[in-house]
């Protein structure tokens, strides 16, 4: 009989910038407010912070970041519903840059490079 191997999951801890804060309020605000929708915000606002926690379990899972090229691939973003996640892997430490919706031109992307933590 084999040996069962037990892995570890590398655990990060993650910053939401002011800027993403911001970001998912205007969202949840414009669903609820504007749309007059509010439990539908409250389930888009409950999906992005879900996706949150998918980032922080395993962040090399989702795609990098091309809008935003770096040599070791530290930016990336993960896709919500019709959001994108724009975050940076440093070390232990995600930073969650902003909040974006996938139907905004891509090089509204670069404005998040350097965000206000």
């Amino acid at each position: 009989m084999g040996t069962k191997k037990e892995t570890i999951a590398k655990s990060y801890k993650v910053e939401i910038s002011a800027t993403a804060i911001r970001n998912i309020e205007e969202i949840t605000g414009f669903i609820a407010f504007i749309n007059h929708q509010p439990m539908n915000a409250i389930k888009v606002g409950d999906a992005i912070f879900k996706t949150i926690d998918k980032i922080a379990l395993n962040p090399y899972v989702f795609r990098e970041c091309l809008e935003i090229p770096t040599k070791n691939h530290i930016y990336r973003k993960a896709v919500c519903l019709s959001w994108i996640i724009i975050y940076k892997i440093k070390g232990e430490v995600i930073h969650i840059l902003g909040i974006i919706h996938a139907s905004r031109k891509p090089t509204k992307i670069k404005k998040y490079k350097n965000p206000q933590f």
